[in-house]
Parts: structure tokens; sequence; C-alpha cells
């Protein structure tokens, strides 16, 4: 069985709001026995980008579990290499695989600098067709998880939709003959969600920082009142997935 814990959306800007909500989730995985096999924190980590917000983030992230992180809209490449992952500030993408003892990430890259919605290049898009043929191929036993920022669906919240990933049939065209991958993991929405892509479990984790309700709710676009939360996600040996979303009041 395979366990991930999935947070999102940190948006940490160094203010006391935004951390004592990020330290209600990361505490809540620090002290729960687990075992996890993964915490995915699928972007914008930092709200502004600086080298104390990522500091800031590396102190919180320090969990007892391996810890995967990908940038999101408001991170940037190069302070993001620096802060979180020891590397040179390169502007490159920024798209990594994790080889864990029970499964592999594919950890993708979909921001654009300067726009707050997402595409995957040509570039991330032949390197993702190039390891789920290769280390991420269906050889090594493991499951697969695909990850990025943002959606590449429609999630019915007009906030976010009109900054979602596009040109995603790119990306559908990728994964098909890919019976390894398992489940499409992403943030940016500030919503739990289910749905599916590509005929794959597209699972959204919730935001950390704040919740976008759906217009119905008639409550402002954004709400920063509602709980932050995270989820689980369980992968059992059947490769049966099922996701639990946890609100932490």
């Amino acid at each position: 069985m395979t366990v991930i814990a999935h947070v999102s959306d940190l948006h940490l800007d160094l203010g006391a709001r935004a951390t004592l909500r990020a330290e209600r989730v990361l505490n809540y995985l620090r002290d729960i026995p687990g075992p996890l096999d993964a915490v995915l924190v699928s972007g914008d980590i930092a709200d502004h980008a600086t080298a104390e917000e990522y500091d800031q983030a590396r102190a919180l992230l320090d969990l007892p579990w391996p810890v995967l992180v990908l940038p999101g809209n408001h991170d940037r490449r190069g302070p993001f290499r620096a802060g979180l992952l020891d590397e040179k500030p390169e502007d490159d993408e920024l798209n990594r695989v994790v080889r864990l003892p029970r499964g592999i990430f594919v950890l993708c890259d979909s921001t654009i600098p300067g726009s707050d919605a997402g595409e995957l290049s040509d570039r991330t898009l032949d390197w993702l067709e190039e390891t789920l043929a290769g280390e991420a191929g269906p050889e090594s036993g493991l499951p697969v998880f695909v990850c990025f920022h943002h959606p590449p669906v429609e999630l019915h919240t007009p906030y976010v939709d009109r900054v979602r990933q596009f040109r995603e049939e790119r990306l559908a065209a990728v994964l098909a003959g890919h019976p390894q991958v398992v489940a499409l993991l992403c943030g940016h929405a500030h919503v739990a969600a289910a749905t599916t892509f590509a005929g794959l479990p597209l699972l959204v984790g919730p935001g950390v920082a704040s919740t976008v309700p759906l217009p119905l709710e008639g409550r402002d676009p954004v709400d920063y009142e509602l709980a932050p939360a995270l989820a689980f996600h369980v992968l059992d040996d059947r490769r049966r997935l099922v996701t639990h979303y946890r609100a932490l009041a």
C-alpha cells in the first residue's frame, strides 16, 4: 500500500496568518504516527518567491517523511531551486523524477514565467514521454504519479479556471499507453476536488492559505476563513486509489 499526504498552496509570506495555517497542516503531518510514503507539496509554496520565504518553507517542511516539492505560479524557479533543493539558482524548467520504495513521482513544471496560467511546454512533454518510457516505465513494477501545479481541466470555479493549465490535449496524448500511471496530482485551485483526465484520476490538493468556493455557495471568490486542509491518497495492492480529504479547523 502506498500512502501520500498532499498539501498545496501555502503562499508563505512571512506573515502570521499564512504561517499559522501552514503550521496547522504541517504540524499535523509531523505528529501523526504514519507511516507515509511521501508528502507532496504541489506548488505556490512561497507567495513572493523571496529567499526568506523559502527559508521559512524549508523549516516548516522539515518532516519525518520524504517531502516532494514542485513550483507554482507564485514561485520562481531560481530561488525555489536554491532555497528548497540546494541547487544553483537557474531559471530552467524544473522537472524531476523521485523514485521511492513504493512509487515513482514525476514532478512536472507547469509554470509560465510572468503568468498565473499554466502549460506544459513542448520540452517538458518530451521529457515526460522519455521518462514514462524509461526510468518511470512499467518495467519498474512501481505505480507512477504524475504531478504538476495547474489542473488541466475546468473545475467550475471561474476564479481559477481562467488560469488553469491549457493546451492539455498534448498532455493527454503523452499519457496514452502508459498504464503504470495511476493518478495525476495537482494544486493551484485552492479547492479539494476529484475528477478524471485522460482516463485517469485527477486529484486536486486543497489550498492551505485559502479556499476558492463554488459560485453557487454565494461567498467571496476567495475565502480566507474556511479551515486549511490536506489530502491523503491511498493506493492499495490492487492499485485501487482512494482519497481522503481532511480539514483542520
